[in-house]
């Protein structure tokens, strides 16, 4: 079956904003209690394992999945003059650097920034040519194509979520990098 350049064209982009689902840089989180906090701090295995189980222990345990959007958001933040650097922020429980901890007072301090920002200021920020040129990954940022600005504002209003629910229950957070 033969395609058109059009169609060929719309699987590429759709291919470069989704990326392959098992690569790449992604950023999740995981609500916890500050004794699991605790627990994951001096365990790291048991951390690894506990994010495993979590969704079957807690079916309604509050998480995020920012997929590879994390970079495009730092960058939106940090424009914004909301500074934030997800792998800088969090306390690294392991030496492979894809566990971190949010302490409850964390997660309800950046739960107050974040709820305070509206994407709407994010937005003015968004600059694919700029973002191309330095690099942001995962480096999907085309002027013509909207869906990059929707896949970033989509996560943002996760990870805005996410730190509201962690934060009105008094708990912490894990941060997994998967890479």
């Amino acid at each position: 079956m033969e395609h058109s350049f059009v169609e060929a064209m719309d699987r590429a982009r759709l291919d470069r904003l989704m990326g392959a689902a098992v690569m790449g840089m992604v950023i999740s989180f995981t609500c916890v209690t500050p004794e699991e906090l605790d627990r994951a701090e001096k365990d790291p295995e048991w951390a690894r394992e506990f994010l495993w189980e979590v969704d079957e222990l807690r079916p309604d345990n509050p998480d995020a999945d920012l997929d590879k959007a994390w970079a495009g958001l730092e960058f939106l933040l940090g424009k914004a003059g909301e500074s934030l650097e997800f792998l800088m922020d969090g306390y690294p429980v392991d030496d492979e650097g894809t566990l971190f901890s949010w302490s409850v007072e964390d997660v309800q301090a950046l739960a107050k920034r974040l709820g305070a920002l509206p994407w709407e200021r994010l937005a003015t920020h968004y600059d694919p040519v700029r973002m191309t040129e330095e690099e942001v990954y995962p480096n999907i940022w085309d002027p013509e194509d909207e869906d990059a600005s929707e896949y970033l504002k989509g996560n943002y209003e996760t990870l805005v979520s996410f730190f509201d629910a962690a934060a009105r229950l008094e708990s912490a957070a894990l941060m997994s990098f998967s890479f």
